[in-house]
């Protein structure tokens, strides 16, 4: 299930993707991904398309591409009246092939500014920006997508969208069947992926929830319909789970560890790499019968060093690990 995905003639192998997920899939994190292998794409954070103008590609950690990055989509958070031409340009002259669309997002940052799930909702203003980037860029073109919000006749609102972008001229689209107002706190409804694959001819990539492989396969029908498969949240917590999906093996939680925060200080600056540690330790205490307590003792330290020392007294203590991380909350 999920072994090859075909976008636009080309070949994604294996069909399972990286989610973008801002403050967590930057530049350190792809990095140690690509290192660990089995992920068939990954895809850059939020970025806003316009500062794409403006970024350092050989050192910003939210565009900066190592070599071992070999399927890298950009993710543009874009509104009605961004230069799209320019920012374009400047993607390609970068050597990017892949830019998604986010139409999904519905943080209050997002939606004041008309982008992410405010402008799938705006069919005049998603008409402008989705004709203007297929007309600007003659690589791959994606979006991700939710189901709308959560108002009667919101089927056929969704409807509308789906084919308008297939008409456009996307190449696939990716669903994560939540709506916007659920954010994470409702399920998602991955049973409602086949009845949205019937409405297009696009490869729909499903996304929402998703955990390892036996999670995967327990999904059975509903899944099958989809080209393709994204984590999110999980890959987070488990950033092996796609070089263990068909595999199974002993995992170093400690060494991996080390590595993140070693790729975080590589790219980021003092400050903002204890950030990103924190943030990073949320998700990666899932993986910990008592991760609250790695959690906290991170998120509290003052400096990196502190952080590093706490790290290292939370694993000298050989922490029980839990089967199934639990992160819901998160």
């Amino acid at each position: 299930m999920f072994e090859e995905c075909l976008i636009r003639g080309r070949r994604y192998a294996p069909a399972r993707f990286c989610a973008p997920l801002a403050g967590y899939t930057h530049s350190a994190f792809r990095r140690l991904l690509a290192e660990l292998g089995g992920c068939g794409a990954a895809w850059t954070e939020m970025l806003a398309a316009r500062q794409i103008l403006s970024e350092d590609f050989a050192r910003s950690p939210y565009v900066r591409r190592r070599p071992e990055e070999v399927n890298l989509i950009f993710q543009l958070m874009v509104k009605a009246g961004d230069p799209l031409d320019r920012i374009l340009d400047r993607l390609g002259t970068q050597g990017v092939t892949a830019v998604d669309l986010n139409l999904a997002c519905d943080a209050f940052s997002i939606r004041n500014c008309e982008a992410g799930s405010a402008l799938f909702e705006n069919f005049d203003s998603l008409r402008r920006v989705a004709t203007e980037a297929r007309r600007h860029w003659p690589g791959q073109l994606t979006a991700k997508i939710r189901l709308g919000s959560r108002k009667p006749g919101w089927e056929a609102r969704f409807t509308e969208r789906v084919q308008f972008l297939e008409t456009c001229g996307l190449d696939a689209l990716t669903l994560h069947p939540r709506f916007f107002e659920d954010k994470f706190k409702r399920r998602s409804q991955i049973e409602l992926i086949p009845w949205a694959a019937s409405l297009t001819r696009l490869p729909l990539i499903a996304n929402g929830d998703l955990g390892d492989a036996t999670h995967v396969a327990s999904l059975g029908a509903s899944l099958q319909s989809a080209s393709a498969i994204m984590l999110g949240r999980m890959a987070i917590v488990r950033p092996w789970i796609f070089a263990t999906w068909d595999h199974p093996n002993s995992v170093d939680h400690a060494g991996i560890w080390r590595k993140m925060c070693q790729y975080i200080t590589d790219d980021f600056a003092p400050p903002t790499a204890l950030r990103r540690i924190g943030m990073f330790a949320k998700y990666y205490a899932a993986n910990f019968q008592f991760g609250h307590s790695f959690r906290m003792a991170i998120g509290n330290a003052r400096t990196m060093a502190e952080a590093h020392d706490r790290a290292e007294d939370f694993f000298s203590r050989s922490p029980a690990l839990l089967a199934t991380p639990s992160y819901a909350e998160i």
